[in-house]
C-alpha cells in the first residue's frame, strides 16, 4: 500500500567541475568519479548517454542500461482511458530539436559558468541568519496570531536551505570539493536530508530525465503497473495533499535485505518491502547496500547517515529540553511545509504544462531531449528566496551553473529552444496559480503507454 510514495524528490546531482564543458565532455559529481558522455548515432541533437567508468558485478540501479520489461500478463481491459497517445496538433514537442546542446552551451555568456564560493557562502549566512531570526522572534512573542506565519516563513526557509544543499551537490556552490561537502552536509542534516544518499539518487534523475523507467524523480507509471495499484495506493499516489507529503517516505524506503552480509553496517532488518520510492523501484536513502548505490559509494553513504542521525539526536535532546509542544512549533510544523514545497516544486517542473509533454524510451531518449520535457516556473517573490530553482531547464541541461546566474543564462538560450522553451505563466507575490496547475495535473496525468518510445500521459476517469 505505502508504494504510493512517489518519486518526489527531487532534484538528482549532476554536476561538473569545470566551468565551461566541451562536447562529448566529462561530467563530474562534486565527490564522485568521472562519469562519461558518448554521443549517440540518431537525431540530429547531441543524443548524449551516460555511461559508467566503474565495473561491478551488482547491479548499477542508479544509472540503468536496460530497461526491465514487466513480466507477460494477460492484458486487462483499458479500453475506459481518456487521453491521446500522440501529441497535439501543430508543433511536436516530442520530436528531435533542430539544434543540439552545444548550441545551446554557445549562447550561455562564459561568465554563468563561474563559481564564487564567497557568493555561494554569502547565501547561505543570508539563510541562516533568517531561520535563526525567524525561530527567535516567533518564541519570544509566543502568539497563536504569530505562529501560523512563522510555520508558513519559516517551512519555505527550510527548503531555502534546501536548495543551497542542492547545489552544494551538483557542484555549482563551488569548485572546492571538500567545501561543497561540508557545506551539503550542514544545510541538509539541519532539515533532515541524508546529504550523498540523496545526492547520488538525485544524479540519477538528471542522467535520466525524461525516460519513462530510468528517470527517478516523479517518472510516470505504465498502464500495466498502474493498472495493478490497488485503490488505497492509486489514492494516496494521486489524490491532494498525500503525494505532497511523499519525500521522507521516498528518502526512507526499504527494500529486501535478507541477501546482505551481516557484517555490514546498517543490514540489520531482514524484513520484506515495506513502501518503495515509487511501484516498481526500491532503496533507502540511508542504506550503503541500497540497490541506488555502487560499493564505492558506501563511505559517502555511511558518513551522511551518521550526520543525519547526529540531527535527528540533537532535535531529540531540545525536545526533552524545551518539551515536545515547543519543538513542534519551532521545527515540527515547519519541516513539513518544507516537505511540501519540495514535493511541490518538484512535481510541477515535470508536470502541469497545459500542451502535452512527451516522455522517452529506447532510441528515442537523449539527455536533451530529455531535458527538453522540463518546465520552468514562475514563484513571484518567492523566487528569489529559493534562489531561481524555477529556471529549471538550463539547469537540467547544465546543473554547474549557479544558482545566481541562470536567469542570465535562461534568456541567452531562449533564442535557440524556440517553442521547446514554455514561457512561465507569471506570478503574483505569491504563487497561488500554480496550486490550480497542480490539482489539474494530478486529475489528469495518471500513467502512459506500456509500448511506444514516445508516449504522453493518459487520464484514469475514475480519479478525476
Amino acid at each position: 500500500m505505502a508504494s504510493w510514495v512517489l518519486s518526489a524528490s527531487g532534484l538528482k546531482p549532476l554536476p561538473s567541475a569545470f566551468p565551461r564543458p566541451g562536447v562529448g565532455a566529462v561530467y563530474r559529481d562534486s565527490l564522485s568519479k568521472p562519469r562519461f558522455l558518448r554521443p549517440a548515432a540518431t537525431g540530429s541533437d547531441l543524443n548524449i548517454r551516460f555511461s559508467s567508468t566503474r565495473s561491478s558485478s551488482r547491479k548499477r540501479a542508479s544509472v540503468p542500461f536496460q530497461v526491465a520489461s514487466v513480466e507477460e500478463e494477460e492484458e486487462p481491459n483499458f479500453n475506459d482511458a481518456i487521453g491521446e497517445a500522440e501529441p497535439p496538433a501543430g508543433f511536436d514537442p516530442g520530436a528531435p530539436p533542430p539544434f543540439n546542446l552545444a548550441d545551446i552551451r554557445a549562447a550561455i555568456p562564459k561568465h554563468c559558468w563561474v563559481k564564487d564560493p564567497w557568493k555561494s557562502m554569502s547565501y547561505v549566512a543570508r539563510d541562516v541568519a533568517v531561520v535563526f531570526g525567524l525561530a527567535a522572534a516567533a518564541a519570544y512573542l509566543n502568539n497563536w496570531i504569530v505562529w501560523p506565519l512563522y510555520w508558513a516563513a519559516q517551512g519555505t526557509m527550510f527548503w531555502a536551505l534546501f536548495v543551497l544543499g542542492h547545489d552544494c551537490g551538483h557542484g555549482s556552490f563551488s569548485s572546492n570539493h571538500k567545501l561543497n561537502s561540508v557545506a551539503g552536509h550542514i544545510l541538509h542534516s539541519s532539515i533532515l536530508v541524508p546529504y550523498h544518499g540523496w545526492r547520488i539518487s538525485h544524479r540519477t534523475h538528471h542522467q535520466n530525465h525524461g525516460h519513462v523507467e530510468n528517470d527517478e524523480s516523479w517518472h510516470p507509471l505504465s498502464e500495466k503497473i498502474f493498472r495493478q495499484l490497488d485503490s488505497a495506493t492509486r489514492t494516496l499516489r494521486f489524490t491532494l495533499p498525500f503525494p505532497m507529503l511523499a519525500y521522507p517516505f521516498y528518502l526512507n524506503s526499504i527494500c529486501k535485505l535478507q541477501n546482505q552480509p551481516k557484517s555490514e553496517i546498517f543490514s540489520l532488518f531482514p524484513c520484506k518491502i515495506q513502501w518503495s520510492r515509487s511501484p516498481g523501484k526500491s532503496g533507502s536513502h540511508f542504506d550503503p547496500n541500497s540497490d541506488l548505490f555502487v560499493a564505492s559509494e558506501r563511505k559517502d553513504v555511511i558518513t551522511s547517515t551518521v550526520c543525519w542521525t547526529a540531527m535527528a539526536a540533537l532535535l531529540v535532546g531540545l525536545t526533552f529540553v524545551m518539551g515536545p509542544m515547543q519543538m513542534l512549533k519551532l521545527y515540527g510544523i515547519p519541516y513539513w511545509g518544507f516537505v511540501m514545497w519540495l514535493d511541490f516544486v518538484t512535481y510541477l517542473h515535470h508536470h502541469g504544462h497545459d500542451d502535452k509533454l512527451p516522455w522517452y524510451r529506447g532510441k528515442e531518449w537523449s539527455y536533451l531531449r530529455g531535458g527538453l520535457t522540463t518546465l520552468d516556473r514562475d514563484y513571484g517573490w518567492i523566487n528569489n528566496i529559493h534562489h531561481d530553482i524555477g529556471t529549471h531547464v538550463i539547469h537540467h541541461l547544465f546543473p554547474q551553473i549557479p544558482h545566481y546566474h541562470l536567469i542570465e543564462a535562461t534568456e541567452a538560450a531562449k533564442p535557440v529552444l524556440g517553442k521547446y522553451y514554455r514561457e512561465p505563466e507569471k506570478s503574483w507575490p505569491l504563487p497561488f496559480h500554480l496550486i490550480g496547475n497542480l490539482i489539474k495535473s494530478m486529475k489528469k496525468d495518471h500513467y502512459v503507454s506500456d509500448t511506444g518510445d514516445v508516449v504522453y500521459y493518459q487520464t484514469d476517469p475514475n480519479l478525476q
